[in-house]
């Protein structure tokens, strides 16, 4: 256990009390894409931001106009919502985003107590220059690994014929990084996350562990006799097992894998649909494209649906009955605890921060993330068990009850957030 678990458990028990000792005031959440974009990032920050604003708080949020035909201004869930420029897709967009980011922090800085940044690959940059200079608390999250090592910006320098391995690109990250680590306070979602950030000097007293939440009320099962329904009215065969991936459709998903796994399955059980629920996005990895042609080539079209990016993301899963997300790298996992709250038994991998949440053999399996023909194995031997799946659907939803419920997750930032706006008054976590 790290020391940041122990300050975290210790805190559990005096959090409400603490909470209530600290007044409440504003945020300016700061993220790269938000609604109507769908993914775990954008899904997180929308539900930490509802939270606040139950909770009391007053919420400004500050993000990409990613598509043009969104407005600049306006509000959404009872809170002020700026979207900049440059507007439209593209993948180099996000990069010029951050001269206005840090304009539309100076210019509003009458109208927030506190920074937060969800993502800061591209923005930590300009929030806490901002920070700095209005002298306000900022907070940093990274979404994904190598946020803070730099490793994530590797294969988008290597496409621009950049050595991301270079002297340059080193010095660049380090100077970066001397910025950063005098943020007020980072917040890990995993224990990759927490150990990245202290293996480049952030201080152990500044890092909070807290993961990333659901809503378990919208993300719960349906009994299985309205699950025929329920794919009818959403337009997916009635007969077989459908098992479904939610999330981008990106390199590091493990997808292209999968579609090999379920060339496989399909031949022990020929009645079976896979449901790809997402798209590539704005996503530098993207690899939609590649996945679609591979179903052509393969003649998997009967047997492999796409779905593109839906608001029905809970829908889809209540009518699954498996869920795979054989992903190689995650931070985090957000899809997958959405699916474990849907009852739903799942295969998957320990890559990353998906270690921290499942147990193989308890509420899911577990395969290497390398090895299509053990993913074909193990998906053969769920669909084969009935009463295994509904076993390790009942203990996966018991797992994100007691781990991962929002209201669990947005009372810690709550604290957090308070103890920085109103004094050193509420315990780390």
């Amino acid at each position: 256990m790290t020391a940041t678990r122990r300050r975290r458990d210790a805190a559990a028990g005096s959090a409400e009390t603490a909470g209530a000792a600290c007044k409440r005031g504003s945020v300016c959440l700061v993220t790269e894409t938000y609604h109507p974009e769908v993914g775990g990032g954008e899904t997180q920050a929308r539900l930490l931001a509802r939270g606040l604003v139950e909770r009391g708080w007053s919420v400004r949020l500050v993000t990409r106009r990613s598509r043009r035909g969104t407005a600049r201004r306006e509000s959404i869930d009872e809170l002020e919502l700026r979207r900049l420029p440059p507007a439209g897709p593209g993948r180099l967009k996000k990069w010029c985003m951050a001269a206005p980011c840090l304009l539309e922090l100076l210019r509003a800085r009458e109208r927030y107590d506190l920074i937060f940044v969800s993502g800061f690959r591209v923005l930590g940059m300009p929030a806490m220059t901002a920070a700095r200079m209005l002298g306000r608390p900022c907070v940093l999250k990274p979404d994904s690994l190598g946020e803070m090592s730099g490793a994530w910006f590797g294969p988008g320098l290597s496409a621009s014929g950049i050595d991301a391995g270079g002297r340059t690109v080193a010095r660049l990250i380090g100077l970066r990084n001397r910025l950063l680590r005098r943020a007020s306070a980072f917040v890990a979602i995993s224990s990759p996350i927490e150990r990245e950030l202290l293996d480049h000097g952030v201080a152990p007293d500044a890092i909070h562990s807290i993961p990333n939440g659901i809503d378990v009320a919208r993300f719960t099962p349906l009994d299985g006799s309205r699950r025929g329904a329920l794919r009818a009215e959403l337009g997916l065969p009635t007969r077989g097992v459908l098992a479904t991936f939610t999330g981008r459709l990106v390199s590091y998903k493990g997808l292209t894998g999968l579609l090999d796994a379920w060339s496989g399955v399909l031949r022990t059980f020929p009645d079976a649909t896979l449901q790809l629920v997402g798209s590539g996005s704005l996503d530098l990895h993207n690899v939609e494209a590649e996945l679609k042609r591979r179903v052509a080539e393969q003649q998997l079209s009967e047997h492999v649906i796409f779905t593109g990016s839906v608001d029905d993301v809970p829908r889809r899963l209540q009518a699954s009955d498996l869920f795979l997300f054989p992903v190689q790298q995650e931070a985090f996992g957000l899809a997958l605890v959405e699916a474990m709250a849907c009852g739903l038994p799942v295969v998957t991998t320990r890559a990353g921060g998906l270690a921290d949440i499942v147990t193989d053999g308890r509420d899911a399996c577990t395969v290497p993330d390398d090895d299509p023909q053990q993913l074909r194995r193990t998906i053969e031997a769920l669909i084969a068990d009935d009463d295994q799946r509904r076993r390790l659907g009942r203990e996966a939803r018991r797992t994100v009850q007691r781990r991962f419920g929002a209201a669990a997750v947005v009372e810690r930032y709550d604290i957090l957030f308070r103890a920085l706006v109103g004094g050193a008054c509420g315990p780390r976590l």
